[in-house]
């Protein structure tokens, strides 16, 4: 397992978690992300790509929410955890993510190469 592995998993441990609304995805965008998250999404093509970012969305969102779910950017999951990333819905976590832990996965992403999902 790599470093940055690691780091991704500690920074996802560490991300509280919350329940969306069903089928929502406003908060599904172009997004960047890191190689090492990126490696983990299965590969779209150009077009794929293309079409998703001229409608502002991910290519990964499917007709019934996140394809990758499981698998989806530290980004990703900071929606709605954080004051800086509300959920438009103001749907939250009980307790939102330690700024600690936010200021790691922000230091994450400034420390790696960034790639448009």
């Amino acid at each position: 397992m790599t470093a940055n592995s690691q780091t991704i998993r500690f920074l996802r441990q560490r991300i509280p978690r919350f329940e969306c609304i069903v089928g929502c995805h406003d908060c599904c965008g172009p997004v960047t992300t890191s190689p090492e998250e990126m490696s983990r999404l299965p590969r779209k093509t150009a077009a794929e790509h293309e079409k998703a970012l001229a409608e502002l969305s991910c290519p990964h969102l499917a007709e019934k929410g996140c394809s990758v779910y499981l698998e989806r950017p530290l980004i990703c999951r900071l929606f709605g955890t954080t004051n800086a990333l509300p959920c438009p819905h103001g749907r939250r976590p009980e307790l939102m993510i330690d700024p600690q832990i936010e200021q790691q996965i922000h230091h994450y992403m400034a420390s790696t190469r960034q790639i448009l999902v």
